[in-house]
């Protein structure tokens, strides 16, 4: 009897566990049901995936959508239809919006926001602080949230625990993974007078690598002392990497694409504000010291810490200018063209993005290609030379800090739950993104 399928991926290199070969995926109710030869059976969708490769779905475990209070930066209709259109089946996005997410019903009210708008797959952090401590335990365990998130140095917006009591009790009532942004924020106080106005190359100098190392010395002492596992979120520092990959039984790490890509103080020159993030665009010897992290293991995610500003915005001299560059959309392309040029493997590009991500925060059906799981596929041509553009930008803002790259690899087709999201630069089925499931949530 002829197998029946709702969608095939037909004849494309299929990369997962088992390694890379070419072969078809039979989808059936949004699940992957057969991994074969499958040409006999038939679908009522044929994807034909000759000549391209096929990557289990790419998740992007850390963007700033804006949504709600900050839309004229982004919404989370434009910033998903980005991750679509760059190749990415889900996002997770960050607590520091207006008002922030630390309660149940600004939890509820993006997943409401969310429903039949966003174009990708998706979860929210909520916020941890001072005040809403107690409660983490709970809030961490709700449908549709991905874990804690804390900033224990000022970024944008208002969400600041620096001192080690409130690390403390944020930890000491969570039970999940929780994620920091760690930089020390009594040290960036003592260090804000050294920005020199309008020069942008000051930058990593007020938040030195000092800042970044001191805090996450501390965060780290704190876990191992309450038996916590912690996510350090956009590691950029050699001694931060050197140190961590000491401290793997409590805490992983993620990296972003612009800290593996830009150097400074080049793009400081070249870019100004738009090169402006937090924590910095760091030297060369530190961008090698990430890249050290990346080959040996270390890092675990790569997440592209998405945080668009207006141009208007990024335009004002420093240090009025505000930190954070759009980045979910160009994640593919631009570490696509590092494994084409022989920076990493396509294997270990596949665990950044989706075999780690599983791991690190216990997704319950997503991050692998294998029977059982979400059909959530990548689909990207690897000899596709294409030059990223402000033009080609969904996000509001409107601009890339990566515009005039040379793209080595292009995403082709975005598959979400079995359904083509996107196909050859279009987004074709809009509005059909769920909350992602978590095997820690699965009782809520």
């Amino acid at each position: 009897m002829t197998q029946t399928f709702d969608l095939i991926v037909r004849g494309g290199e299929v990369v997962n566990h088992a390694g890379r070969g070419f072969t078809d995926i039979g989808v059936r109710g949004g699940k992957i049901v057969a991994i074969g030869d499958l040409s006999q059976a038939s679908a009522g969708e044929v994807f034909d995936a000759t000549g391209l490769t096929v990557l289990p779905g790419v998740i992007d475990s850390q963007v700033h959508f804006r949504e709600p209070g900050l839309e004229w930066k982004e919404d989370l209709e434009s910033g998903s239809r980005g991750a679509a259109l760059g190749g990415v089946t889900a996002v997770f996005e960050m607590p520091n919006t207006e008002p922030t997410t630390t309660d149940p019903d600004a939890l509820a009210d993006k997943l409401s926001r969310a429903k039949g708008r966003m174009h990708t797959d998706h979860a929210f952090y909520v916020g941890g602080t001072h005040e809403n401590a107690a409660f983490l335990g709970e809030l961490e365990r709700l449908p549709g949230c991905c874990g804690i998130k804390v900033f224990m140095g000022a970024s944008t917006g208002s969400l600041l625990v620096q001192d080690d009591e409130g690390v403390e009790n944020v930890l000491r009532h969570v039970n999940r993974r929780a994620a920091f942004h760690s930089e020390d924020e009594y040290r960036l106080a003592e260090r804000r007078s050294l920005a020199r106005p309008g020069d942008w190359t000051s930058h990593p100098e007020v938040r030195d690598a000092q800042a970044a190392l001191q805090s996450t010395h501390r965060l780290v002492r704190i876990a191992k002392s309450l038996g916590k596992r912690i996510h350090v979120l956009h590691v950029t520092t050699k001694e931060e990497i050197d140190f961590l990959a000491q401290n793997k039984d409590v805490a992983s790490v993620e990296v972003t694409p612009q800290h593996l890509t830009l150097v400074a103080p080049e793009a400081y020159e070249r870019l100004k504000g738009f090169a402006q993030m937090n924590p910095p665009i760091r030297s060369a010897d530190h961008v090698a010291g990430i890249w050290r992290g990346v080959d040996t293991g270390v890092a675990d995610v790569l997440g592209s810490d998405h945080a668009p500003h207006t141009r208007e915005e990024k335009a004002r001299p420093y240090p009025a200018s505000p930190s954070g560059m759009p980045g979910v959309q160009t994640l593919v392309p631009i570490m696509l063209t590092h494994v084409v040029d022989g920076k990493l493997s396509l294997e270990r590009f596949v665990d950044l993005t989706s075999h780690g991500v599983n791991r690190i925060f216990g997704l319950a059906d997503k991050g692998r290609i294998a029977e059982g799981f979400d059909a959530d596929f990548t689909i990207v041509d690897m000899k596709a030379k294409r030059t990223i553009t402000h033009d080609w930008m969904a996000t509001r803002s409107g601009w890339t800090p990566f515009d005039g790259f040379e793209a080595k690899a292009w995403p082709k087709a975005t598959i979400v739950r079995g359904i083509v999201v996107m196909r050859d630069d279009e987004v074709i089925a809009e509005g059909r993104g769920e909350p992602v499931r978590f095997l820690e949530t699965l009782a809520g």
